[in-house]
């Protein structure tokens, strides 16, 4: 799985977020830098919808292998220290 880091480094876009009153003026309060925490909240974003897009492409796989644990057993079991 890709890892994502914020760093000087890469290039930046600017853009233009429209947040309810209430949020902005509570973050603005609270010294909360809204560039680091909408990118941390879309990284959050894009990694879980990789995850399921992921899960969806790999529906009959995964079933498959459920299937052959289920009937077969895990593999090396018998090694299992738990």
């Amino acid at each position: 799985m890709l890892t994502w880091h914020a760093t000087s480094a890469v290039s930046r876009k600017a853009t233009n977020v429209t947040l309810p009153v209430d949020v902005y003026q509570r973050a603005k309060e609270l010294g909360i830098n809204f560039s680091r925490a909408c990118e941390q909240a879309l990284r959050q974003a894009i990694t879980a919808e990789e995850g399921r897009r992921w899960a969806l492409e790999n529906t009959e796989f995964i079933k498959n292998i459920n299937d052959w644990v289920e009937k077969n057993g895990l593999p090396l079991a018998e090694y299992r220290m738990f």
